[in-house]
């Protein structure tokens, strides 16, 4: 098995600085690009796990590409030029701060709150009598803010346009598109027959436009269903079928690790970090609709630098 990339700490061209997050590195290069490094760590529980993933970083760059190019034509997006397999270099865009997060069916975060009486979410009031699972009338948007440090928070239009976060004339686009951006994924997903339950979007502005930025449509971002038999399993109260990295939290909850304080993360051993990977590979090809091809990760730091560097000596 492949090394996995779980560290980078590279100094490319003009470099001004770089932010090491739970699974991207992204390097700042002269306030013009971003050089974002798809690292194979994995987190759950918003914890970093202690073992990397062979060709996750791969799986979720070479996913986010095709959909970048798929949804082109909806809104612009950041993303220049993808030199290497696990890299993606793009404009740098001032972020907005705030995700937003389009959800199709009644599921996850959504549902425990449902569950426990809650009957609006992010200022979207919902019906009485739903069940887990169960698809909405039309996609529903509940965005949250985009915390330093901690959760994010579900937070309404009306709160986001007040507490001055995005302007309204940018939110009504950022809504817009978001809900594009969905109708498009999910249209996709079904002829791979999936069905894309939910997902988040991340947007900036650079020189007065919106941009798409970050990933889009990966497992990592968005919860897939599988189509076959998803309404029979529904009318006999069956959980769906998903195609997500949920089966990591699974392992990690059957090993009695949450995430919470005080919580030793269970030793990952390499029979589990190989089938972790394998199962990466599965969700590309079932998302993605053609075969993985694996990056040959001999050297792949070398190989990261190199490719990366001659990318920008293009650009710069």
């Amino acid at each position: 098995m492949a090394d996995a990339v779980v560290r980078t700490d590279f100094n490319f061209p003009k470099q001004k600085d770089v932010y090491h997050g739970k699974v991207r590195d992204v390097y700042n290069i002269n306030d013009e690009y971003l050089v974002m490094v798809v690292s194979d760590r994995i987190s759950a529980f918003d914890v970093v796990l202690p073992k990397g993933i062979p060709y996750k970083g791969q799986v979720l760059n070479q996913i986010a590409d095709k959909f970048l190019d798929a949804t082109a034509d909806i809104v612009p997006n950041w993303k220049i030029n993808v030199p290497d397999p696990m890299v993606t270099i793009g404009h740098y865009v001032d972020p907005f701060p705030v995700e937003m997060i389009v959800r199709g069916y009644l599921t996850g975060s959504s549902w425990r709150l449902y569950k426990n009486g809650g009957r609006e979410i992010c200022g979207v009031s919902l019906p009485e009598g739903l069940v887990e699972h169960q698809r909405f009338p039309e996609p529903i948007l509940t965005p949250t803010t985009k915390a330093e440090v901690g959760h994010d928070e579900n937070i309404s239009r009306e709160e986001i346009i007040k507490q001055g976060l995005v302007s309204e004339e940018d939110y009504l686009m950022l809504e817009k598109y978001s809900l594009e951006l969905f109708k498009r994924g999910s249209e996709i997903a079904e002829k791979m027959g999936l069905i894309l339950v939910d997902t988040k979007y991340e947007f900036g502005k650079k020189d007065g436009q919106i941009y798409l930025i970050d990933e889009i449509h990966t497992p990592d971002s968005s919860r897939y269903f599988y189509l076959d038999g998803y309404q029979e399993r529904q009318d006999k109260g069956e959980n769906q079928k998903q195609l997500s990295k949920e089966f990591v939290r699974e392992w990690l909850m059957d090993k009695g690790f949450k995430g919470e304080e005080g919580q030793q993360i269970p030793e990952m051993p390499e029979e589990f970090v190989n089938q972790v990977s394998e199962r990466y590979i599965e969700l590309y090809e079932s998302i993605a609709g053609d075969k993985f091809q694996k990056a040959d990760a001999s050297e792949v730091m070398g190989r990261i630098e190199k490719n990366v560097i001659a990318k920008l000596n293009e650009l710069l």
